[in-house]
């Protein structure tokens, strides 16, 4: 009988081993910066890997965009990113990575500069935020150790941000991601229409630079080039609303010979599609770091 403990006990130990070993890594999701382009504090979220404070090294860096509705918390509130990527690096599918959640849904919504400079969010993610998260965090700052992802309007974010700056990010994982393919001259009429001291041109080339559909289909061999260094993974459910943009894309870079992952998995457009996706983003992210 006590020999039968004792093997009980030792099974029991041995079963328990993996999750004493088991490292938790920290989110705060209460920090911000203070932005002079946007004249503003802005909130964001991060996560750091489970060896971050018993370390000394630099870590790679995913930027991980929230969608329309949500802010810096949704990833950490709903899209469960500390479990997920405790689990996918403990596991060793992941490689220990900091994670910065930027807000973009305070004062006005959206990643992008607006026409008339009034509310410039792609500036200050790039000179202010990108800098200041270097500056304050141990983190690698060359183009193979940086990312950039995201979910619908964010998902939007991460495609447009790496096709501006291409030499910024190892990769980019768009999911279910909101995609600008509409008429650019027919909507210039229109907001002319509405505003007529705007400027044809200006408005035209505006929207242009945020339709991913147009900068492909008209890319030239350089701008080719500059995206095909960035390891794309494009990933939209087949019952999302969005999938058409996502399919168009997909079509669009391989017809431009832009290499590219592109998956069409079950779901829509909901967190459950989201957080199932997030283990292969860190996972595809965690080889770009390693090329």
């Amino acid at each position: 009988m006590k020999k039968l403990i004792l093997l009980l006990s030792v099974a029991a130990a041995i079963a328990l081993a993996p999750l004493a070993s088991a490292q938790t890594g920290t989110v705060r999701e209460d920090l911000f910066l203070r932005s002079e382009i946007l004249d503003m504090p802005r909130n964001f979220a991060i996560y750091l890997p489970p060896d971050y404070q018993t370390s000394n090294r630099k870590y790679p860096v995913l930027y991980l965009l929230h969608g329309g509705g949500d802010d810096h918390t949704g990833w950490v509130q709903f899209g469960e990113v500390l479990h997920i990527a405790d689990k996918a690096i403990n596991e060793g599918k992941a490689t220990p990575m900091i994670i910065v959640m930027p807000d973009a849904n305070t004062g006005r919504r959206g990643y992008f500069n607006d026409l008339k400079g009034e509310f410039r969010y792609e500036d200050f993610f790039f000179e202010e935020l990108i800098p200041f998260i270097e500056k304050q965090y141990r983190v690698r700052t060359e183009k193979r150790y940086r990312a950039v992802a995201g979910l619908s309007m964010g998902g939007g974010g991460s495609f447009l941000y790496a096709l501006h700056r291409p030499e910024l990010f190892a990769a980019a994982c768009p999911l279910s991601a909101a995609l600008r393919s509409s008429d650019d001259e027919a909507t210039v009429k229109q907001m002319i229409e509405r505003d007529p001291s705007l400027d044809p041109e200006k408005t035209l080339q505006h929207l242009r630079s945020l339709n991913p559909h147009w900068q492909i289909n008209n890319a030239t061999d350089e701008q080719k080039r500059a995206w095909s260094s960035v390891r794309w993974y494009i990933d939209c459910g087949d019952d999302d609303f969005l999938y058409e943009g996502n399919a168009l894309i997909h079509i669009a870079m391989r017809k431009q010979q832009i290499p590219h992952e592109y998956r069409v998995r079950d779901g829509g457009h909901t967190w459950d599609y989201w957080r199932s996706a997030l283990p292969t983003v860190l996972e595809f992210i965690s080889k770009s770091f390693h090329q």
